[in-house]
């Protein structure tokens, strides 16, 4: 009998058990987390992963240095709790890893000062300053995380890219040549006076910047004589065989400004890398065969490069422009594509690419460069 109590009483005693688990307050799945703030960041300085909200407020150069205008590159921003703080004390400083330059990078995207945005990453020191570095995702605050060049977008996706959207390869190749093959053509004398629209400085209205030297120069001082400036074919005319035709001699998509004798010291040379110093173009460099523009302009150097090679595809009475990886000197080919794709992923699309390009495409030609808008795009093409 005392054998059977005893099971009956361990019985009760897990009927019991059971019941208390079911009864016990379950815990509610747990919430992903609300992001930290600047001063919370700035506390947090041991590597781990966070995402902090706060006012873009500057461009950090330094410990205690932080642009708010006249932005010099794209690789770094200072955000701060007040889109007014001007203590760099108050600012946690963000890498801006290659991939996000495009949309991040403050002298690309100046209008993103006082934008409240979310950024994630870990907490760490960035010039010796309280900072984030690995950053993986950026976003404007309550809106949606803006991914990196390959899944981009722009304003003309919906429009005037719709045909090329989702598509790589040859299909994107194709449909970027039907979308920008239809244009406006110029006189080689037309291009005079788009030039002095298209390649204004934009901090003395009365001057074009000169794309090699980077010079700027006052828009009258257009002709052959030294130290003018003149026509400078990107994509070499000898590689095209097409002159000053209406036509790819004339497109202002590769037309840039340039003094005189760098112009003549370029001549028709591919790109590539290395060399002797130019004369009046610092950090410029070239050799018998290959011309290297300064760091500054390298990726619109190829943008306009990629541009044509799709633009001319010898379907209306020009040659077939084509790109290769080689030091050509003729007809069709152009230079080094392999060069030219890592210019274009160091050197991001500036403000004032964008505005030559919305210039050309409202009021000179009519049509657009892609890889400015869709800098990703050369990659899938020339992989």
């Amino acid at each position: 009998m005392n054998r059977h109590l005893g099971t009956g009483r361990a019985l009760a005693l897990a009927l019991i058990s059971a019941l208390v688990v079911v009864l016990a307050p379950v815990s509610p799945p747990a919430l992903s987390a609300a992001p930290i703030t600047v001063s919370q960041a700035i506390g947090q300085q041991n590597g781990s992963t966070q995402t902090v909200r706060g006012y873009v407020v500057g461009q950090p150069t330094g410990t205690t240095t932080v642009l708010k205008s006249g932005f010099t590159n794209d690789y770094a921003l200072a955000i701060a709790d007040s889109s007014t703080q001007s203590s760099t004390t108050q600012m946690l400083y963000v890498q801006i890893p290659t991939a996000f330059r495009a949309q991040w990078g403050l002298r690309t995207n100046p209008g993103l000062m006082g934008k409240q945005i979310d950024v994630t990453g870990a907490l760490a020191a960035y010039f010796s300053h309280p900072g984030m570095t690995s950053t993986t995702a950026f976003a404007l605050s309550g809106g949606t995380t803006n991914p990196p060049p390959g899944g981009g977008t722009s304003p003309w996706d919906s429009t005037y890219y719709a045909p090329a959207i989702g598509k790589t390869g040859t299909a994107l190749r194709t449909s970027l040549h039907g979308i920008i093959d239809n244009h406006t053509k110029l006189s080689y004398d037309q291009v005079w006076t788009a030039l002095k629209d298209t390649d204004q400085d934009p901090n003395d209205t009365a001057n074009v910047i000169e794309i090699y030297s980077g010079r700027s120069i006052s828009k009258t001082l257009n002709g052959g004589d030294p130290d003018d400036w003149n026509r400078e074919h990107v994509w070499a005319q000898s590689h095209g065989g097409f002159g000053t035709t209406a036509g790819p001699g004339t497109d202002i998509h590769h037309l840039r400004p340039e003094d005189v004798t760098v112009n003549s010291t370029r001549g028709n040379k591919d790109f590539d890398l290395g060399g002797s110093s130019v004369l009046q173009c610092s950090d410029c460099w070239t050799d018998t065969d290959s011309f290297e523009p300064r760091d500054a302009v390298k990726g619109d150097v190829a943008r306009m490069l990629f541009y044509m090679a799709i633009r001319y595809e010898g379907d209306d009475g020009f040659v077939n422009l084509e790109l290769n990886n080689s030091i050509n000197g003729a007809t069709p080919w152009h230079g080094k594509t392999s060069v030219l794709l890592t210019w274009n992923s160091e050197d991001p699309v500036s403000a004032f690419e964008m505005r030559r390009n919305d210039r050309i495409h409202s009021t000179w030609q009519g049509n657009r460069n892609p890889f400015i808008d869709h800098p990703e795009w050369a990659a899938a093409i020339w992989n």
